[in-house]
């Protein structure tokens, strides 16, 4: 299995710098075994069925994208700081240009916020802040900027809607330094009105790396290894997700990281367990789904581990079927792009 086998030109016109507003106008492409519809997020109380269980991400994402400085006498360096995951020390982040700090040296965010390099190595550096608890929370709301993805950040800068709009409306446990993009789409009504319809929820936290961003650089994709994420999924979820099961409800994560998560609690015989731990589950096309029945997912880059994930679910010859539809329909993809429901036979 080569990378190069999910590749495909996507034209840049169709790469999202803003969301859809409301959220729930994007558009939703449909696709239920070989049959595609054209239609829109807010389509999905038509969609879902009495007794369907949608699995949430409710991680927060940090503003974790600081600019500050580091002084040395009369000279002055500008640095460009993004936390990566809490360590013993305090933060893992990386910083630009890494070669203008040292350990031992304080960079200054803010008049609230600043911290010491702790250490440093050849990629990246810790950082140990002066603030901890709600008072790093509230400082760190007030000098950072949401970590927008590369292909973002590279047409424009981050600014203060994208702290609302990066954000879900269910995001309840910081420490994700990306979206869980997926669940971007949802509005307070929209959650009212399919619980209306008898749709069922169930939140865990998988909080999003960094890593997710990181290109796959192994020609043959079975050697990638995955970056490692916390999650958690309690027992109270578990047990919910286990009685949908039982009862013959879908099972329907709303993105890849719930997706990951749930499929990493569970046990051969498909039953969840409680889980809080490091997954760095891969999946690829071969992979046998254990609770999964479905997928709701942006529309994803080329030669990407997400690409390979949804050519799981739905097959190859398939996932390349669908994604030729969305972009002759101009479908509008990545992080603040369309949605897509998958559901691997109808």
């Amino acid at each position: 299995m080569k990378l190069s086998d999910f590749d495909f030109d996507l034209p840049e016109h169709l790469i999202a710098t803003r969301p859809a507003r409301p959220r729930t106008h994007a558009r939703l492409l449909l696709a239920e075994g070989d049959r595609i519809s054209d239609l829109h997020v807010f389509d999905l109380v038509e969609i879902f069925r009495p007794g369907d269980r949608l699995v949430l991400n409710n991680t927060k994402v940090l503003p974790a994208r600081l600019f500050g400085t580091r002084q040395r006498g009369d000279a002055v360096a500008r640095i460009e700081v993004t936390l990566l995951e809490p360590v013993s020390q305090g933060w893992r982040a990386l910083a630009k240009p890494l070669r203008k700090v040292q350990a031992g040296e304080v960079i200054r965010f803010s008049d609230r916020l600043s911290a010491t390099v702790a250490s440093k190595s050849e990629t990246d550096l810790t950082l140990a802040f002066d603030l901890t608890g709600e008072d790093f929370d509230a400082a760190l709301a007030e000098a950072g900027v949401m970590p927008l993805p590369p292909y973002i950040a590279a047409k424009r800068a981050a600014d203060d809607q994208d702290k609302t709009d990066y954000q879900t409306v269910f995001a309840r446990h910081a420490g994700a330094v990306a979206a869980p993009t997926a669940s971007l789409h949802f509005d307070e009504p929209l959650l009212r009105a399919l619980a209306a319809k008898g749709v069922d929820f169930t939140e865990v936290t998988l909080h999003v790396g960094a890593g997710t961003f990181l290109p796959v650089k192994v020609e043959d994709v079975t050697t990638h290894r995955m970056h490692a994420e916390w999650g958690r999924v309690t027992a109270a979820a578990a047990a919910e997700i286990n009685a949908t099961r039982r009862a013959g409800g879908r099972v329907i994560p709303v993105g890849t990281t719930a997706l990951r998560l749930i499929e990493s609690a569970a046990d051969e015989a498909g039953v969840l367990h409680p889980f809080e731990a490091e997954t760095d589950i891969f999946i690829y096309p071969g992979y046998r789904f254990r609770v999964t029945d479905g997928l709701m997912t942006n529309f994803h880059l080329p030669k990407s581990t997400l690409m390979m994930l949804v050519a799981a679910l739905m097959g190859k010859s398939r996932i390349d079927r669908i994604y030729q539809h969305a972009i002759q329909k101009g479908y509008r993809f990545f992080s603040y792009g369309d949605s897509s429901l998958l559901i691997p036979e109808p």
